[in-house]
Order: structure tokens, then sequence, then C-alpha cells
């Protein structure tokens, strides 16, 4: 990126398509099917938020996809914009690069949502390239024979291909030429472009081909997407990366009118004592998650020296954690909570912490375990003097692979 360290790149990543040619499916339109478990649109995502060029990244979906997406790409990063896109692409991608006028980016990469084999190279020698006079093409040279037909498939002649390039994404650009292609392109009723490039040829923009990734494959058809999930599943097979992170906490009672366990307020004649509003569960819940990133604990990243925890409601620590974990490509499996306690009873409020966690989580109620059992009248928790939790938490992360097998 020599040269453009100072500067300002966005992403533009389109994925409002339908997808027709990929059929149907329950999963919703082919950026939100799983492949290698993960949804396709999250796939591409991650790699893109791992570039620490990018200044943000405006998401163009469907306006009837808003909670597909976030099912499928539950992130909360605030360099995220999800924005709602047109009837085509073509104007879709108008109004992602609409969404970044306001705070105007000097470069910007427009990427199909459907291309999740992305790399973070690729990312970096395209923002190595750019210039403020040019934009910058991803492209393979074609290595087919072509032959031109005619409309009953009757081959009419041989096209030399020398010369010849396959387009792929990101195509790269500086920001405000670009803006103006599509605007003028829209404003004279021209919706025939078949991708960014095109449209940057046509306004007068010069465009420079860079080598692009074999691996950086559209994702247009059933069998596309199908192929996909069984090399990211044959691949992540060899090594899966299955991690236990274990997590306690414990606070003790001082005078009050409730408690908070797992997101819940329980009335009670006492509440527990801590920085932050002491929820035990999500404590140990958050440490956990912590352990299966070696993220160290909940006193790493929200010290209780520091002020502005004084009482934090814990939801904040655990989101935390879940998206560090889903930063790294985790998938939370299972949690199991344990909260030791001779009171209060905690079998009446079992389904809503439940509920309180499968909303954070992101995960099905049947992986969630939320049980209470007493001290047996032993020690400070037998006494009464306060509450425990003992947590475990499961996470699969994307399994290595042989450097052979390696997917990119």
């Amino acid at each position: 990126m020599e040269g453009n360290a100072t500067l300002k790149t966005a992403a533009v990543i389109v994925a409002a398509g339908r997808g027709e040619r990929a059929g149907q499916s329950v999963e919703g339109p082919k950026q939100y099917r799983r492949i290698g478990n993960q949804a396709v649109l999250m796939r591409t995502l991650a790699t893109f938020l791992q570039c620490e060029a990018l200044s943000k990244i405006v998401i163009v979906i469907h306006p009837d996809d808003k909670a597909l997406y976030q099912a499928a790409c539950p992130i909360a990063d605030p360099r995220i914009l999800v924005v709602t896109g047109g009837p085509t692409r073509q104007e879709s991608t108008q109004l992602g690069l609409l969404a970044l006028a306001e705070d105007k980016p000097d470069y910007v990469m427009i990427h199909d949502g459907v291309r999740p084999f992305v790399t973070l190279d690729l990312l970096g020698r395209i923002i190595s390239h750019l210039q403020p006079t040019s934009g910058v093409l991803p492209a393979l040279a074609v290595s087919d024979t072509l032959k031109q037909a005619d409309t009953g498939g009757m081959v009419q002649k041989t096209v030399p291909r020398a010369g010849l390039y396959a387009a792929q994404t990101p195509q790269a650009f500086p920001y405000a030429p670009i803006f103006e292609a599509h605007s003028k392109a829209l404003k004279a009723g021209l919706t025939d472009f078949t991708d960014d490039a095109a449209i940057a040829e046509w306004h007068g923009l010069a465009v420079t081909i860079i080598e692009g990734s074999a691996d950086n494959t559209k994702l247009t058809w059933a069998k596309d997407i199908e192929m996909a999930n069984q090399r990211l599943n044959n691949a992540q097979s060899f090594f899966p990366d299955v991690r236990t992170g274990n997590g306690y906490d414990v606070h003790a009672f001082e005078e009050g009118d409730f408690v908070t366990l797992c997101g819940v307020e329980i009335p009670f004649d006492k509440k527990l004592s801590g920085h932050s509003d002491a929820d035990v569960g999500f404590h140990a819940l958050t440490d956990a998650l912590l352990a299966t990133r070696g993220a160290g604990d909940i006193g790493t990243h929200f010290p209780p020296s520091d002020p502005q925890w004084k009482g934090a409601a814990s939801h904040i620590f655990l989101e935390f954690a879940v998206k560090l974990v889903r930063e790294a490509g985790g998938r939370i499996t299972n949690t199991d909570v344990t909260l030791i306690c001779e009171e209060p009873k905690i079998g009446p409020h079992r389904p809503a912490m439940t509920a309180s966690l499968a909303k954070i989580l992101n995960i099905s109620a049947d992986r969630i375990s939320v049980k209470a059992t007493t001290n047996e009248k032993l020690g400070f928790l037998g006494r009464g003097e306060g509450i425990a939790a003992i947590v475990t938490a499961t996470v699969v992360y994307p399994g290595e692979v042989p450097a052979s097998e390696e997917i990119v």
C-alpha cells in the first residue's frame, strides 16, 4: 500500500441480488447460503474486515433481506454500514457509493458479495496499485479457446484470445470519478453495463489490469455453491478446531431489591455487589468465550479500576466476547451455565435466561444449558453470602489444513 498509506479507502459489497440462476433455497438468496458452515456473505465480509486499510465497509442488501443479513452476519463493527439497494446491480452499486458521499473516501473498492474466496493479499495488491487518475481491475488472462457462434449455435469463427482477460472483483477506483460515472450512467438511462470497469471506461476513467486470483470465483449456479461447500467442508475436516473455554465468577450480596443473572432481573431482598451489574452468569460466560481465543479475561478488557464500567450492563462484556469469536470465524455450538446459590430460586427464571443467552450468542435454545445448585449450606455460598457461576463454552473455529490443501 505504498503511496496510499495516508489516503482513505472504503469498500462497497453488493449483495442485493435475488440469485435466480442458483435456484431456490430455504436459506434464501445465494449470498445467505452456507458454505463451510458460514453464510457466503459472511465469509466475504470477514476478509474485508481483516483489511485494516479500509475505513468504511458499505454492504448493500435487498430491502426484504434485513433479517437474513442480521442472522448471517452478526458482526458489530463500527466500519460497517448496511444500506438497501435497487432493482439492478448497477443501481445498488450507485446507492452504495451514495452512502459514502457524506464522508467521502479517496478510493473505493466495489465487490460482489458472492465472491467469498477473495483474499487479504488480493485486497492489498489492489490498494497498492491505486492512483488518483485510474482504476484497478483484477483479472485473469483467458486460457480457453474462444468461439463466436450465431443464434443457432453454429460456430462462426475462433476469437483470438491474446489480450483478453476475465474480470474479477473487487474493482477499485478513485471515489469521486466512479461515483460521478455511476450517477451519469443512471441519469442517461444506461443500465446494461456488465461491471464497474465498463462504466469507468464509458466515463473516460482509465483502468489498469493486475493479476487476479484463480480462487476468487463468483458463485452463480447451485452447483457452484455445492462445490464451494464441499471444498470447504472437506478441507476443514482434516483438523477440526474445536475449543472449550471455562469461566468462573463470584459476587457477594449487599443491600438491594433484585439480582441480575444471565441478563434477567430477579426480585430479591438483596443485590450482588460489583463494579458493573455483577451478573455472575454473563461474567463467567464472557471469560469462557475469551478463553477460546486465548484473549485473557474480562478484567483484561474491562478493568474494574476504569470508572466507565461502573454500573455497566454485563451484556456489553458478553457481546464483546461474542464479537471476538465471530471475527475469528468461530461458531458457538454450546454453553453450559451452572449458578451456585442458596437463593433466590433459579428454576422459574430459567426460560428467560435461556432466551437472553440465545439472543446474544445467536444459537438455538437446545444448545444452552442453565441450571442451578446449592452449596449444601457449606462455605460462604452455603451461608447465603453471595452467588457463583461456573460456565463452559464450546466454539468451533475454521479448521487448519495442510499447506497443499490450503483454502484461501
